[in-house]
This record gives structure tokens, C-alpha cells and sequence, in this order.
């Protein structure tokens, strides 16, 4: 067996070459961003009126008088105005440019407005404090050709905003992976299926699916018998489709797991089989050279969820060029006494503290075939191998599955 430690410099060490491509904007959700976006402009583009109101000159407030006579209205969208009299005003709406000859804007709130002999007038109640009151001032958010977003950033609707206001309608972005989910097994039976006493419904495929699709991944789902000449043609069609192969069961050593065998068959190169950790213990990691790269996760529901979190999730991220996050940590609540010499992936519950640390409740659960153990779980605390007694108030690192 290698450590985790190990297995994880192997399968970040085997990355793809995925193509960078050009999508609509309406389009890039959830992907990778391949090109940097800069500031076409400042942002905001012009002094923008933050409050509905009136526009002044301070000064003239300063001097002489409290109240204005409205000169006309400024809405938003349209060009600029210029105020005439220093002892005007303009109305002005929330988001129009700011008028010519103003520099001060009075919210409607601290306002009294009247008329008298054919003329609206404008009294202020409360004094501005300065100028440029209620002003968004131009560039104070970035300025033209500022670097907004970085290349390697992953796009949700905040940077899409961003993006649409630069006027860009098309975007440079990694293109998905091709990826194949394969449950193995004559136990399986679909969803939709009365499962038989001796047989379960599928549920890791299932799971995989919804796990790729949070990363924008469209993956395709498959069953296949534990029988030799259908893994041998069935994965051999899929080797030649797909990019990613993500095979859940089959890798012990039961007299039907016949998948290793059937890769190797195939061409398909072993660069590991079985990790130093509980669950996921027989996980078998492998490659066509210079091709598709396949994951053999164990088939217990729990061992599959882990090996995914663990090892699949971050390989896809640097496949895609996301920018690294650092990995959260959290605080063990609880001893934990776990004596095999193996890393242990411990279910845990988080919770946030006033500090912004994290701390983490085990959960019991009935081994890795326990999936409904996880309805209560946010994520696992890796204890390191070669460690027995693990004290509360220790910190680990977390791999959260919930957002």
C-alpha cells in the first residue's frame, strides 16, 4: 500500500491538456476562466448620483442660502445637464451622471418641496457634511485597464456581472473534461427498479453525477455487469470516448472484481492499487498513456463519497487551472481513538465558531456502507497515519462536501 500522501502526488502528477474554447456569455457558469478581464473603463465610468434628490453646488449652501430653485431633472441614462444658477438646483434620480456646475447631492428625505409664483423650490433641512455627498465618484472602484478578474478564476454570476459590464460577449474558458461514470456490479439495479431481497439500487453513480455537476461537469452515467467480456468491450469503447473514467466497485479482491485485470487488459496503466486509509482502502488509480485517466473508486458508498472528496474533486480543479484555495482546517471536538496504521477519514459535523474557526463533532456511523451516515455529515477530518489518539482541540484539515 502507499500512503496518502503518495497517492495524491501521483494523481496530481497525471493531468490533462484541456483545450481552452471560446462560449457566449450566457454560457460560462461554473467554468474556469482561461483569459484575464480587465477594466474597459473606469468603474463607475462618470460621477454617479447615489441618493434621489437634488444636485448643488456646496459652496453655494456655504454662503448664501438653504434654499434652491429646481432648475429641471436629471434621470438616469440621460446626457448630463448643466446647472445654471448658483443659487439653483437639479433633481436627480439614483444612477444619472452627476450635472455640470454640482457637486453635492441632497437626498429627498432632508428636503422640503414647495412652489411659489410659478417656480418649484427646494429647501434643505439637514446640511450636507461635504462635498461631493452622496457621489459615487468616478474610478473610485477601479480604474481603466485595472485587472478585474484573473485568469484561472471560476465564474459565478458576481464575475459574470463583471464580465457583461466590460462588453465582452464571449469568453475564453477551460473546456469540460469527458467524463464516464461506471458502477460495476450484478447486485445494481436502477432507481426506478423493485430491487430484489439480494440486490440495491444504484446510488454511488448517482451521487458522482451531482458531485460533477457543482463543478459545471456534464458526466455521463453507466452500469455493467461483473462479467469479463463486457468489462473488456464496454470499457474499451469507453476508453476511446471519454477523457475521465470514474468506476465505482470492482477493485477488491472478491472473486468478481474483476476490473484491474480487465484495465490492465487494456492498456491501461496501474499506478496504484490499495491506499493506507480507512474507508477506501482497495482505490485503484491508473492512465493510457498520454490518454484517458481512470479512477477505480471501492463501491461502498462511503469509500466512493471519500475517494471523490479527497481525490478526484482537487484533480479536476487543477485540471480546469482554478486558482488554489488553501485547504480549511477545524478543530476536533472530541477525542478520537482510531489504532489501525491508516489515515482515517472521519465524518464530522462543522460548525462555525464567533472565533471564524471551525470545529468538528465525529459522527458514529455503521462503516463504509453506511451512506445515510453522511445526511448528518458536512465533511471528513483526514487523521494522519501513524497516530492513534487524536485530542480535542487538535486541528486537521477538513474536505467539506456541503456548500
Amino acid at each position: 500500500m502507499i500512503t496518502v500522501s503518495e497517492a495524491t502526488d501521483i494523481i496530481q502528477a497525471n493531468t490533462l491538456t484541456l483545450p481552452i474554447t471560446q462560449i457566449p456569455l450566457t454560457e460560462v457558469n461554473s467554468t474556469v476562466l482561461r483569459e484575464p478581464i480587465y477594466a474597459d473603463r473606469d468603474f463607475p465610468p462618470f460621477h454617479r448620483v447615489m441618493m434621489d434628490g437634488i444636485a448643488i453646488q456646496f459652496d453655494s449652501f456655504q454662503i448664501s442660502t438653504d434654499t434652491f430653485v429646481i432648475e429641471g431633472v436629471q434621470l438616469a441614462g440621460a446626457p448630463p445637464q448643466t446647472l445654471q444658477n448658483t443659487n439653483g438646483c437639479l433633481e436627480v434620480m439614483t444612477g444619472a451622471i452627476l450635472p455640470f456646475n454640482t457637486d453635492t447631492i441632497i437626498r429627498y428625505e432632508d428636503l422640503q418641496i414647495f412652489e411659489r409664483e410659478g417656480k418649484r423650490f427646494a429647501r434643505i433641512l439637514a446640511a450636507p457634511k461635504s462635498k461631493m455627498q452622496s457621489v459615487h465618484r468616478q474610478g473610485s472602484d477601479r480604474r481603466a485597464s485595472d485587472l478585474l478578474i484573473p485568469a484561472g478564476t471560476l465564474l459565478s454570476p458576481a464575475e459574470i456581472a463583471v464580465v457583461a459590464t466590460v462588453g465582452k460577449a464571449t469568453v475564453q474558458v477551460t473546456q469540460f473534461p469527458r467524463v464516464a461514470i461506471i458502477s460495476t456490479g450484478d447486485e445494481l439495479v436502477e432507481v426506478n427498479d423493485r430491487p430484489l431481497p439480494h440486490q440495491i439500487r444504484q446510488s454511488n453513480s448517482y451521487m458522482l453525477q451531482a458531485a460533477l455537476q457543482e463543478q459545471g461537469i456534464k458526466a455521463q452515467r453507466f452500469h455493467l455487469r461483473d462479467d469479463k467480456v463486457i468489462l473488456r468491450t464496454e470499457l474499451k469503447n469507453l476508453l476511446g470516448q471519454y477523457d475521465v473514467l470514474l468506476l465505482s466497485g470492482g477493485v477488491s479482491k472478491g472473486k468478481a472484481d474483476f476490473v484491474p485485470e480487465i484495465l490492465a487488459e487494456l492498456g491501461v496503466q496501474n499506478l496504484f492499487h490499495e491506499v493506507a486509509q480507512r474507508p477506501g482502502k482497495p482505490f485503484w488509480f491508473g492512465r493510457v498513456p498520454n490518454g484517458p485517466v481512470v479512477f477505480a473508486l471501492p463501491g461502498n458508498p462511503v469509500s466512493t463519497f471519500v475517494c471523490y472528496y479527497r481525490y478526484v474533486q482537487p484533480w479536476l480543479r487543477l485540471n480546469l487551472g482554478i486558482l488554489a484555495d488553501l485547504l480549511p482546517k477545524a478543530v476536533l471536538r472530541e477525542e478520537v481513538v482510531f489504532h489501525p496504521d491508516l489515515t482515517y477519514f472521519l465524518p464530522v459535523k462543522v460548525a462555525l465558531e464567533t472565533s471564524g474557526m471551525l470545529t468538528a463533532q465525529p459522527l458514529t456511523t455503521g462503516g463504509s456502507g453506511d451512506f445515510a451516515s453522511l445526511l448528518q455529515a458536512d465533511g471528513f477530518l483526514e487523521l494522519p497515519q501513524q497516530q492513534s489518539k487524536f485530542s480535542a482541540g487538535e486541528i486537521y484539515s477538513f474536505y467539506g462536501f456541503r456548500k
